[in-house]
């Protein structure tokens, strides 16, 4: 990717409230106003007859669903992602609310990363609205610090697309991710090395990946609230207190050095479809909609599969409650499959496995221990669950709650 005599210099590019933008691509009189993405259909913006549009606003939800994410407008209200919708109709009660739309979004995500592709190739996909790519080797990128291929990759992005993103140019991947956020929106921050202390240490801990709420609570009761307090700490207090491991991550992320390299390629570890219901169901009393919605899962999962061009061994499930505690599930199959009949019935049987009694928020259908169809020497269209197994499994096609026990 570089060679030992060239300094690294890696991108981190994030598009601006991604969702968001491409919704006010479709909806151009939204501009300006607190605008929240986390709708289910009956959201979606009505055409009147003379021509103009009435949205839905955060006032008229009821549900228990969250928000997808925001415009920078509502983000000035208090409203992001992850909130509860309910909580964020208090905070802006005139917010816009807008379905959600995967495949638009994911049609915009191809867009920007070709553009990107075209310009810097060695580029590792992060999600659907932010990449990492490796500067090193590029002609002249060192005489400026990137500053010119960072322009020129934001106005690929705006030309391809129409939405603007946020650029951190660095050392490395820890920085880069940290410094695309400094300048939101539309930024584009580079930072040396000598740079850490003025503009890296002053950040509260929390923005730092890999420093979750746990991590960052215990960081603040021992009063390290910033980046800057973790560099401060004597290195052998934070192992005491966090770890080697972790103790020794934070030592090293405090002064800013990451050795990751940028990941072109990887092999997915597994992949899943799940959905979050607009109202809390039952495995009784709502067996015949939760029956053609895990069907509806199995056969999207299968499809993903196909398209992908993986077939999988472990068929997963999971469950949250009206509680919100989640639980999982794995079968193991005695060959690699891609079918959905065969992924309804292992996912079934783990569905046996499970206490149903509560309400049911959000069910998932996962596909684990994947290997590519090309390394089979014939994936099994259909295989049949493990041996030890005690119950056999429903047909595909039946209600899948039909096969429990009433509760």
């Amino acid at each position: 990717m570089y060679s030992p005599e060239a300094p690294r210099l890696i991108a981190h590019l994030d598009m601006d409230a991604f969702y968001a933008s491409v919704e006010l691509l479709r909806y151009p009189e939204l501009r300006g106003r607190p605008v929240v993405i986390g709708g289910g259909r009956r959201h979606q913006p009505q055409t009147l007859p003379d021509g103009t549009r009435r949205f839905a606003t955060l006032r008229e939800y009821t549900g228990r669903g969250v928000i997808t994410t925001s415009t920078y407008e509502a983000r000035a209200l208090g409203v992001f992602s992850a909130m509860g919708t309910m909580k964020a109709a208090r905070l802006a009660p005139d917010a816009v609310l807008l379905p959600v739309d995967f495949d638009e979004y994911r049609k915009y995500s191809r867009l920007f990363k070709a553009a990107v592709r075209a310009i810097a190739p060695q580029v590792e996909d992060r999600g659907i609205d932010e990449i990492y790519i490796d500067l090193s080797e590029l002609p002249g990128v060192h005489a400026d610090g990137g500053r010119r291929i960072g322009e020129q990759l934001k106005q690929a992005v705006r030309e391809a697309t129409g939405l603007s993103c946020s650029i951190g140019i660095t050392p490395n991947k820890l920085l880069s991710k940290l410094c695309s956020e400094l300048d939101k929106p539309d930024g584009l921050t580079l930072l040396r090395m000598e740079d850490i202390p003025v503009r890296i240490w002053p950040l509260a801990a929390r923005k730092v990946n890999g420093i979750g709420p746990k991590a960052s609570e215990k960081l603040a009761a021992l009063g390290l609230h910033t980046i800057g307090d973790i560099a401060a700490a004597e290195p052998a207090f934070l192992v005491q207190q966090f770890g080697a491991h972790y103790g020794g991550w934070l030592v090293q992320m405090a002064q800013g050095r990451d050795d990751r390299p940028v990941v072109t390629h990887s092999e997915p570890v597994s992949i899943s479809r799940e959905t979050t219901f607009e109202r809390d169901l039952h495995a009784v009393r709502d067996r015949a909609t939760l029956s053609d919605i895990f069907t509806g899962l199995c056969v999207e999962l299968a499809g993903d599969l196909q398209r992908k061009g993986y077939a999988s061994r472990t068929i997963g499930i999971k469950l949250r409650f009206d509680d919100f505690k989640s639980v999982t599930r794995d079968l193991t199959l005695p060959a690699h499959t891609m079918d959905a009949r065969a992924i309804r019935r292992a996912a079934g049987l783990c569905l046996k496995r499970v206490d149903l009694s509560r309400r049911l928020r959000l069910l998932g259908v996962r596909a684990g221990a994947l290997a590519r169809l090309a390394d089979l020497v014939a994936p099994h269209p259909a295989a049949e669950p493990a041996a030890g197994v005690a119950e056999p499994a429903p047909r595909y096609g039946l209600p899948l709650f039909d096969t429990l026990e009433s509760r």
